[in-house]
């Protein structure tokens, strides 16, 4: 199979070592593997500047959609209801899962290319009282919007509510103080920022609201309380963890922190992403997302022309070695390209250069 590299918001390109280290294999209930466990549980607080007395971490298999769903399971009772606000697919996803579990929610959505309106909200939060959580993506890959956390954050401690925000695509490629913003849950995924591979999810939540949540669970694979309180007590899961994606994630960890850090990592991606707006703007392609609500993550790129055929396009740029997304939007024709992962500078460039010469216009 020929080896390229994913422009894609996770899975994403991963180093040699981290891939290196799924050689192994480990024993779940050996307590060298479940001292990795908490390792990682310490170095994600750390990553959060959050405290060991305010603050835990719960690792959860499955997807990052499956982390989600554990909160969103665990964290709402029946007496609770939750405010969920969107504007993007992985936002609606979310209201899929409420819907399922049966919550009791009301949904606030705004258009994909547009900031959730902070007097809106207050409005909503003014007139029912009943609202008890807020729900809401940090970065919605759907179109690679950055949503204001601070805003969100700002209007919750207003109100009093739990806030529980989906950093899948932020946490670890973009710096954010939880205690500071008064997050209560922040959930994110192993093959994300932090540049693992699939198969966990992991919730940074407030000790003091997850103690209050036991017997809220409507699941029994997906009962964040239950799988904290038997992985608090030496590192062991609840059941079979993926054990060769935990130590794969150790070590992405390892890679971030000899990296310099969140900081240094969001910077890479930053000038990843600057450069690659920059190039396909002179190439013809305009963005769906203005800049100024741009995440450094992943961008959403219009279609040049009607006759642009973005199958083509894949298979041009699959060939020459990159792997990108198609779009998922309904009221524009779009694709989708990362810049997360693996992936520096020099990639970013030789990308351009392939774009350009499918596109006709390098010099």
């Amino acid at each position: 199979m020929k080896q390229y590299k994913l422009l894609t918001p996770g899975p994403l390109t991963t180093t040699k070592t981290v891939k290196e280290e799924m050689l192994f294999d480990r024993c779940t209930w050996d307590s060298d593997y479940k001292e990795i466990t908490q390792k990682i549980r310490r170095q994600l607080l750390d990553f959060a500047h959050a405290s060991a007395e305010e603050y835990t971490v719960v690792l959860m298999q499955g997807s990052g959609t499956f982390a989600v769903e554990s909160v969103m399971t665990t964290a709402i009772s029946n007496e609770d209801k939750a405010l969920i606000i969107t504007n993007g697919a992985y936002g609606e996803r979310i209201v899929k899962i409420a819907d399922y579990i049966g919550l009791n929610f009301v949904q606030y959505a705004v258009e994909y290319n547009e900031y959730p309106n902070e007097a809106s909200i207050r409005k909503l939060l003014a007139e029912d009282e009943s609202i008890t959580h807020i729900v809401m993506v940090h970065c919605e890959t759907t179109t690679g919007i950055l949503n204001p956390i601070d805003m969100i954050s700002s209007v919750a401690q207003d109100y009093g509510k739990t806030l529980i925000i989906d950093a899948m695509s932020s946490f670890g490629g973009v710096e954010m103080n939880v205690p500071a913003l008064g997050i209560d849950y922040l959930i994110s995924s192993a093959n994300k920022c932090i540049q693992g591979v699939p198969g966990f999810g992991f919730v940074i939540a407030k000790k003091e609201k997850l103690a209050a949540c036991e017997g809220n669970a409507r699941s029994l694979s997906l009962d964040l309380f239950d799988q904290w309180k038997e992985m608090n007590k030496d590192g062991k899961w609840r059941y079979t963890s993926p054990t060769h994606v935990v130590a794969a994630f150790s070590k992405a960890i390892d890679e971030l922190i000899a990296e310099g850090g969140i900081a240094s990592r969001q910077n890479r991606y930053t000038n990843n992403n600057k450069l690659l707006r920059e190039r396909l703007a002179q190439a013809g392609f305009a963005t769906y997302i203005t800049e100024e609500k741009q995440s450094p993550i992943i961008t959403s790129f219009i279609y040049p022309t009607e006759q642009f055929s973005f199958d083509s396009f894949y298979h041009f740029v699959k060939e020459k070695g990159f792997v990108i997304y198609p779009g998922k939007l309904t009221d524009a024709d779009t694709f989708r390209i990362g810049n997360i992962g693996e992936i520096d500078e020099e990639d970013i460039s030789d990308l351009c250069n392939i774009i350009e010469d499918y596109m006709g216009v390098r010099a």
